[in-house]
């Protein structure tokens, strides 16, 4: 019997989890797209190179699909069995709802570990090629595309503009560049005509210019007289390099240390690294500082003593500028070793920060599936709706509380409000109460969901106050 039942509810719970997940999924990637959208168009970008990108954002936000997936399912299939009083039948069998939930709370487990899995091998090396890639493309300029009347600056030291362009895409009119030499010169090329080539691999682009002139300034910096020269052509060719224009190919080691990039042993390694360099720092500074600064060497006792013999200091007038002088440069040292040092605390404790960040995020995006399932299969049976109605609904909005929550808690550990451990598992510490008073409600058959509920309390409220109204 309780295989057959753990049959019926793994099959009711897959079906709604797989579209959910790629409903999810392609959602969020949306979103990515759309947010990168002005960084796409007019770079000429191939099929392959946009597949690859799309690819590799989405790789990323699988940890954020599967949650709201679990949450959204597990609401539909518990819904859907109280809808047509299967979950009834259940517990009037002497079934407990945990004992009904196990089969998905194991797949949920299962779940977990795949998202643990997923965080700490896959999304690292998708990050790192997506940030390459993205890399690559921004620093590409706009594909080469002349329009009429229009300058096209993307080409360097260069401006060119078209008067008029014929169907062909070849044939153009009035054309206009110029060229920047330096500060002092500028050469124009003016013609009526001509016929643009851009070659087979995309790298040049030549312009056959007919009946027009090219108009050239010469001068040096020391003299600010220049030379004018006019010379008229009936034929004349310019060929330009597009090789700026093309993507280019960044070596992804140069981003491999980021913390997005690394796997849970390697942040642990960083953030040892970190704690040991900060040490280091400390006793570097304590050093220079005890240099600098003689009478630190000297114990308490000893100095005490030695003052005790001296009244008051007495500078020599002969000496007393040597002394300020130097005074000052012993301050102006610990100035600048205060500096430095300042600086590298800053920079390693960014640096643990952002590890520690990473860290933690791989474990709490993992057992949040868990904690999303314990809201979203007790939801499911209180509210006994199917379908993608009320069930959507109250997925959402429990999402966006789950989504909100890990936005704000890894703000606040930005700014040092909040501890790692407390800022990037805030959204667990919230939401896991809240499953399980859901969980706890939902096996006593709570009303909490009921219209006729809160409408038979209102109703007893509004008689309670009708009785104790005074009498006039």
């Amino acid at each position: 019997m309780f295989r057959k039942l753990d049959k019926l509810i793994l099959k009711a719970f897959l079906g709604p989890f797989i579209i959910t997940f790629f409903i999810a999924l392609f959602v969020l990637m949306m979103q990515i797209l759309w947010k990168y959208i002005d960084d796409l168009v007019g770079k000429g970008l191939d099929f392959i190179t946009i597949m690859q990108f799309i690819w590799y954002a989405g790789a990323s936000l699988i940890t954020l699909a599967m949650p709201i997936a679990i949450l959204i399912s597990s609401i539909m299939t518990f819904g859907n069995l109280g809808e047509s009083f299967e979950l009834v039948a259940i517990k009037a069998s002497g079934i407990s709802l945990l004992r009904f939930m196990r089969p998905i709370m194991w797949v949920s487990v299962l779940f977990c570990g795949i998202t643990y899995v997923f965080a700490n091998n896959v999304i690292p090396y998708a990050n790192l090629k997506f940030v390459t890639l993205y890399n690559d493309i921004y620093l590409k300029k706009p594909a080469f595309d002349l329009k009429e009347g229009v300058f096209f600056t993307y080409i360097p030291n260069y401006a060119i503009k078209v008067g008029k362009k014929d169907k062909d895409g070849k044939t153009i009119h009035d054309i206009v560049i110029y060229e920047k030499g330096n500060n002092l010169q500028d050469n124009t090329i003016s013609a009526r005509d001509g016929v643009m080539n851009i070659s087979d691999n995309q790298v040049f682009l030549e312009f056959n210019l007919k009946n027009g002139y090219r108009y050239q300034e010469r001068g040096n910096y020391d003299d600010t007289a220049t030379e004018y020269i006019r010379v008229g052509f009936k034929e004349f060719s310019k060929l330009f390099d597009l090789s700026s224009l093309q993507k280019q190919k960044t070596n992804d080691s140069i981003f491999k240390n980021n913390s997005k990039m690394l796997s849970a042993r390697q942040l642990n390694k960083n953030i040892d690294s970190a704690y040991r360099s900060q040490k280091k720092v400390t006793e570097r500074t304590q050093a220079t500082f005890n240099n600098i600064l003689h009478f630190a060497k000297i114990s308490d006792s000893a100095w005490k003593k030695a003052n005790e013999k001296l009244s008051a200091p007495v500078i020599p007038d002969s000496v007393r500028l040597s002394v300020k002088s130097r005074s000052l440069n012993i301050v102006e040292q610990l100035k600048s070793e205060a500096t430095f040092a300042t600086a590298d605390m800053n920079r390693y404790k960014d640096d643990l920060l952002f590890s520690k960040i990473e860290w933690h995020r791989k474990y709490a995006f993992s057992l949040s599936c868990m904690v999303l399932f314990f809201i979203g299969a007790p939801l499911g049976s209180i509210i006994r709706k199917g379908g993608i109605g009320m069930p959507l609904v109250v997925a959402i909005i429990f999402f966006l509380i789950f989504h909100l929550l890990n936005m704000f808690g890894e703000k606040f550990v930005k700014e040092n409000l909040l501890s790692p451990e407390i800022g990037m598992w805030l959204s667990i510490i919230v939401l896991t109460p809240v499953g399980i008073f859901l969980t706890y409600k939902a096996m006593h058959d709570s009303q909490l969901f009921s219209k006729e509920f809160y409408y038979r309390g209102y109703h007893k409220l509004k008689l309670l106050l009708q009785r104790n109204k005074p009498k006039a």
